[in-house]
């Protein structure tokens, strides 16, 4: 399994996503601040993999801390999950990550337990909160894979893989449990301007695993798709709003246009995490900016003309009328997504969701 993150007795170990494909390093955040640098620089990335960084981080500052007294230690850990909170905007699994941890600290300080017992505790919750991560993904890998062809070319966008995760990943999740079963998948994997995760990292974890992949360029899977080379596309995402539309890399919402137009299946992969039921439509969603400078150069070579003007939104949003369905841990969701993802929030999974789990 590929260790994106790790909880070491001196900190976390991240590898160093920035330096893929050519360079497997690990950077050490022995305190929060660090941590924030870590996930803020994308040196860790994806939102399952954001999230429980979040709350290791969370953990990690209240572990180092040196606070005598709760009130002291209460202020400290405000501006621990405001310093976290501050690194990126739209993946929603960074503010639960943070807010998992900050709720059993607020419920351990209501009840005066000790300090010492209270990072203890904290610390415990950040480690399971990794295990969870990956047993999710295996989960919702299991009931995706039914969804892929028995034999066919899958597109995928952005890397929702092990990189992504604590383990395993979402979307390329889906493609591993497909494989496992025996089905015959190749992968298309798009490139993803600016930052190249596609080609820097879904290409170099799906090649370690021995699943044939091809990189095209982001304008290429509308040529591919009128040939009938690919059968699904199924990607990860960062938010998936109440009513089922799904912040995720921009380029997404093309490529979802591009598979109605083609009448191919578009599939999202997510953790439960990821749906923000408090937030009603994508148009909520915050998308986030990133410096130009991700545009205007590669590996540190200027490629745009000086002084041009630059956009670098980081996320698009695709309307849910778009998603075919939405694969999580706790099972498959389809339209109306709006009352299905109200169903699964109170815990009732409808009839069709559990007659799909069984088949499974």
């Amino acid at each position: 399994m590929i260790p994106t993150l790790e909880w070491l007795p001196e900190g976390v170990s991240f590898l160093d996503q920035t330096k893929l494909p050519l360079e497997e390093t690990y950077v050490l955040a022995t305190d929060y601040k660090q941590v924030a640098t870590v996930i803020r620089d994308m040196i860790v990335r994806g939102a399952m993999a954001i999230g429980v960084s979040g709350a290791m981080g969370v953990a990690l500052g209240i572990l180092r801390s040196t606070a005598n007294d709760i009130e002291t230690l209460n202020a400290e850990v405000v501006a621990i999950c405001d310093h976290l909170a501050a690194t990126r905007p739209t993946a929603v699994n960074l503010f639960w990550g943070i807010g998992q941890i900050r709720d059993l600290y607020d419920a351990l300080a209501a009840a005066n337990t000790p300090i010492p017992e209270i990072k203890d505790a904290v610390v415990t919750r950040a480690r399971q909160m990794y295990d969870e991560d990956i047993a999710a993904c295996r989960q919702l890998g299991d009931f995706g894979a039914e969804l892929l062809p028995r034999k066919g070319t899958v597109l995928t966008h952005c890397n929702a893989g092990a990189l992504a995760a604590c383990g395993y990943g979402s979307a390329l999740g889906v493609i591993r449990s497909a494989v496992a079963r025996g089905h015959q998948i190749d992968v298309f994997a798009d490139e993803t301007r600016p930052y190249l995760q596609g080609a820097r990292l879904t290409a170099w974890e799906l090649m370690k695993d021995n699943i044939p992949t091809t990189v095209l360029c982001d304008n290429m899977s509308a040529h591919l798709m009128k040939q009938g080379r690919i059968q699904a596309v199924i990607v990860g995402a960062d938010r998936i709003a109440a009513n089922g539309d799904t912040a995720n890399k921009i380029g997404t919402y093309g490529v979802s246009i591009l598979a109605r137009e083609h009448g191919i299946p578009f599939y999202v992969a997510a953790p439960w995490s990821t749906i923000d039921i408090h937030t009603a439509h994508g148009d909520l969603i915050p998308i986030e900016q990133r410096n130009p400078r991700e545009v205007t150069h590669s590996n540190g070579i200027q490629m745009t003309p000086s002084g041009v003007a630059i956009e670098n939104p980081a996320f698009d949003v695709t309307p849910a009328r778009y998603i075919s369905a939405i694969i999580t841990e706790r099972g498959i969701l389809r339209a109306p997504f709006t009352e299905a993802i109200r169903r699964m929030a109170e815990g009732a999974r409808p009839a069709r969701e559990i007659l799909e789990a069984q088949t499974i």
